[in-house]
């Protein structure tokens, strides 16, 4: 049996609807995703200088922006940068790499700031616009967001030559916010932060993902719904992992609908990590 089907044949589902991967094709639009994902696309469209995504760990940032990068217009390049780390120079070296321009090996800074000022004159000659994205941009020091501003500062005439998006955890506004981050704050034009799901819209997500697959969305009942979302708090990537784990444990017992008694059994077993986590954090204070 392959691992992308396990009890999906029993559920008569094509696959398994929650799995962990950011998958567009999943994507539940909530009033708070379409909102983001409107943000998105004004900061892009009104050549916003930097744009701001922010929500908590899971909350689906990254499945948004994997969205975008499948729709987004032919006549603007955009590169994606993840995880970025480094100090002065490795940081343009990500920018370069994500945009596929080849510098010399040895290069120096200098000289590969030269070369992406003249793939950015070169794109707006050919009126096609620059966006970079900076996915996990928590994780860029105040140095690497200041670096990340100076580029914004390329221009032609009165048009500037790259926009910036950067999505990361609530941190990425503090540090935004805070006073050494000035220029760098006034230069945000569009900003939305990404808030939990409530209980309604866990069980409307719950629903929507099983129907992606070809199912009811009747596999889990309303009280094991609201169960989900009371040890979830909402967050996306934990109601896929809570969810996945109630639909094998319904599987191995037999059972084709996921009840609130099946759900409090993997509780009760400690089969959902984040719970068991969070207990013992508990514990521990």
């Amino acid at each position: 049996m392959k691992p992308e089907t396990l009890y999906a044949d029993y559920f008569g589902l094509e696959e398994r609807p929650f799995t962990l991967l950011p998958d567009p094709s999943f994507l539940y639009w909530s009033k708070a995703h379409s909102n983001a994902y409107t943000v998105l696309d004004y900061g892009i469209l009104s050549r916003a200088p930097i744009t701001v995504i922010t929500g908590e760990i899971g909350s689906g940032k990254t499945t948004l922006v994997h969205h975008l990068l499948k729709n987004c217009d032919e006549a603007i390049t955009i590169g994606l940068v993840s995880n970025a780390q480094g100090g002065r120079g490795e940081l343009l070296q990500w920018v370069l790499n994500a945009l596929s321009v080849d510098v010399p090996k040895g290069a120096t800074y200098v000289q590969k700031f030269q070369k992406l000022q003249d793939f950015l004159i070169e794109e707006y000659a050919a009126e096609r616009r620059v966006v970079l994205i900076f996915d996990e941009a928590q994780n860029l020091s105040m140095e690497g967001l200041e670096e990340l501003r100076m580029l914004t500062n390329i221009n032609a005439n009165k048009d500037e030559l790259i926009q910036l998006i950067l999505v990361g955890q609530p941190e990425l506004r503090d540090v935004i916010r805070s006073p050494r981050m000035r220029q760098l704050a006034q230069r945000v034009a569009a900003s939305f932060h990404l808030p939990a799901m409530d209980a309604d819209t866990v069980a409307q997500y719950i629903r929507h993902r099983l129907q992606t697959v070809g199912g009811t969305g009747q596999e889990f009942t309303d009280s094991a719904c609201r169960l989900v979302h009371e040890h979830t708090g909402g967050v996306p990537r934990l109601v896929n992992q809570l969810c996945d784990m109630a639909m094998v444990y319904a599987w191995g017992g037999g059972q084709k609908i996921v009840t609130e008694d099946i759900l409090q059994g993997v509780l009760d077993e400690g089969l959902f990590f984040a719970a068991t986590l969070a207990a013992d954090e508990s514990d521990a204070t």
